[in-house]
């Protein structure tokens, strides 16, 4: 036998101290009573208490809170076997780990690598329902952060961890970010396959735009996310403790405005057929993407077999009320022959 929740079961450890207590408080009336009177007249007072009766209530009424406390704990008896079918979307999140990720739009808290996680992860938790999700890393190189996955906690456990150290090479190769994302679809079939890149788009190293029509050659749509301004951002530099120290600055002295180039991005998207969405205060924008990829045909994984569990719980409460209802007409007074 299993139990759901089996933590209720340590609630049976009351039993034992509900019954002392009834015995204790039996006892206190009993002594009542004989400060009261003398042996003659209690004999006389305790003829008309069915003592068996109110023994048998008790026991009736702990049994019965017993049983209860079983049915809440879930007992489960026997089982069967059912094949579960997955159908989703494979979706690949590319998210630039650059130092201009730093820049807080707005100039203040959070930076925009900060927003970008979060917005990834109510995704996650919000959105996804049988869905493969990865996480890729990119800078001046990129790797896979977490490869596909339907196990969501560990996507954001890796999705937690990153951060602008994480990749050496300094600069955003959007190129390069777009070859490590496509490599990490397995399947060779061509369509469930998104890709998601959010980045502030100032690198301009390697040929995206290309590498965005083989990746559609292949039945990935990507979508991109610009994050940022066009006006530009300061790079706040922080000390251990979160405090300002100061600003980025070229080897000149001058403070780097970080600029998002969303013509590159608009150009990644049209050529993969999939669409350009500037980040906004509202931080909807991945929101919007699902909505769009949510109509596409979906891809049925593998079935997993699960064991359900029989539920068993109506047993011990449907005993536990029967006992209680007893409870009820058991009397604690009996007839007397003869009056006072």
């Amino acid at each position: 036998m299993k139990f759901s929740n089996q933590l209720f079961l340590y609630g049976l450890l009351i039993i034992p101290v509900l019954w002392l207590l009834l015995n204790i408080t039996g006892s206190l009336q009993e002594r009542k009573i004989k400060v009261f009177s003398d042996n003659r007249l209690f004999k006389r007072l305790a003829s008309g208490v069915n003592y068996f009766g109110r023994r048998i209530k008790w026991i009736l009424m702990v049994l019965a809170i017993a049983l209860m406390i079983v049915a809440l704990a879930g007992p489960q008896l026997g089982s069967h076997t059912i094949m579960v079918k997955r159908e989703g979307i494979d979706i690949m999140i590319a998210v630039d780990t650059s130092v201009s990720m730093l820049a807080e739009d707005g100039g203040r808290p959070p930076n925009r690598l900060t927003r970008a996680k979060f917005e990834i992860a109510s995704l996650i938790d919000e959105k996804l329902q049988g869905d493969r999700v990865g996480v890729v890393a990119f800078a001046g190189d990129a790797f896979v952060q977490c490869p596909l996955t339907i196990d969501y906690s560990a996507a954001k456990l890796f999705l937690d961890i990153m951060d602008t150290d994480l990749i050496p090479v300094h600069g955003t190769n959007l190129e390069r970010a777009i070859e490590v994302s496509a490599s990490a679809f397995k399947d060779t079939e061509k369509k469930h396959k998104v890709m998601i890149i959010i980045t502030d788009g100032e690198g301009h190293e390697g040929e995206p735009v290309n590498a965005a029509e083989k990746a559609a050659e292949q039945g990935i749509v990507i979508y991109t996310i610009g994050v940022g301004s066009a006006e530009g951002e300061p790079i706040p530099m922080r000390g251990p403790a979160g405090n300002l120290v100061g600003y980025k600055k070229d080897s000149q002295g001058n403070i780097v405005m970080s600029t998002l180039d969303d013509s590159i991005l608009r150009k990644i998207a049209e050529a993969s057929n999939g669409k350009y969405f500037h980040a906004t205060a509202g931080g909807n924008e991945l929101d919007k993407i699902y909505n769009e990829i949510s109509g596409m045909d979906k891809k049925e994984f593998e079935g997993k077999l699960m064991t359900i569990y029989e539920e068993r719980f109506q047993y011990p409460l449907i005993a536990g009320i029967i006992l209680l209802a007893m409870e009820m007409i058991v009397p604690e007074r009996r007839k007397r022959n003869e009056s006072i």
